[in-house]
């Protein structure tokens, strides 16, 4: 399935903090040799959290290197263009499975924080909303996992769990169809350096970032005021 990712450092940052207790879980519950379910569903889901990050723009930014020939091009995707949707293609290399990375542009010329298309796995998705489940189960009161025990204060336990929600619900955040194929039909017609998005996906666009903003940073005024200025 298709999702849109944003360029956005918030995410980025709240995405990239679940790795750390994802390997501490997952090194005491192998530390206690009990090869359980728990230890299972928290392997399973460092695995996905490993390909999706591959795929986030951030990442891709950051660790890829300018290997592609030829000068890129400006898209403007107002204009509309076939999108290809035909028969599936060899599986694709690391760097084929990357987001393209460019810069959004409002139709007046203001640039807007990018949102990317990304295609991340039913499975994939489906270990990390487990491994989710568990920590949010093993939260209630009178509930622990192994992995839990000599562990963390309860409180930074649940801070976690929080962070970790959020950025499933930002994964999980249906896209606004013309919005995504747009963004997709741009993306199709090769290597591009920026992106005019239409103005009659504007709206779309803002509504959907809106709902990113409050999913990431509601509940404290100020991070979410500094948050949503990304957007504005």
């Amino acid at each position: 399935m298709y999702v849109l990712v944003p360029d956005d450092p918030v995410f980025f940052a709240h995405f990239q903090s679940l790795e750390e207790p994802l390997l501490r879980r997952l090194y005491r519950l192998h530390s206690a040799g009990t090869h359980s379910h728990d230890e299972q569903v928290i392997a399973n889901a460092y695995d996905s959290w490993v390909q999706v990050l591959l795929k986030l723009p951030l990442w891709s930014r950051w660790n890829s290197t300018n290997s592609s020939s030829g000068s890129p091009d400006v898209a403007d995707i107002s204009e509309g263009s076939p999108n290809s949707q035909g028969g599936s293609a060899d599986p694709p290399s690391a760097s084929q499975s990357r987001p393209a990375l460019y810069t959004l542009y409002a139709a007046c010329g203001h640039q807007l924080t990018s949102l990317h298309p990304v295609e991340l796995t039913a499975a994939d998705l489906g270990h990390l909303t487990a491994c989710l489940d568990l920590f949010v189960e093993a939260n209630r009161p009178g509930r622990a996992m192994p992995s839990q025990t000599c562990a963390e204060p309860p409180d930074r336990e649940e801070g976690l769990t929080e962070v970790f929600r959020r950025v499933m619900e930002v994964l999980l955040l249906p896209p606004p169809y013309g919005l995504l194929g747009a963004l997709r039909d741009a993306e199709s017609r090769g290597p591009v350096v920026s992106v005019t998005l239409p103005e009659e996906h504007e709206a779309e666009y803002r509504h959907f970032c809106e709902e990113i903003v409050t999913i990431l940073s509601s509940g404290d005024t100020f991070a979410y005021r500094s948050h949503r200025a990304m957007y504005l």
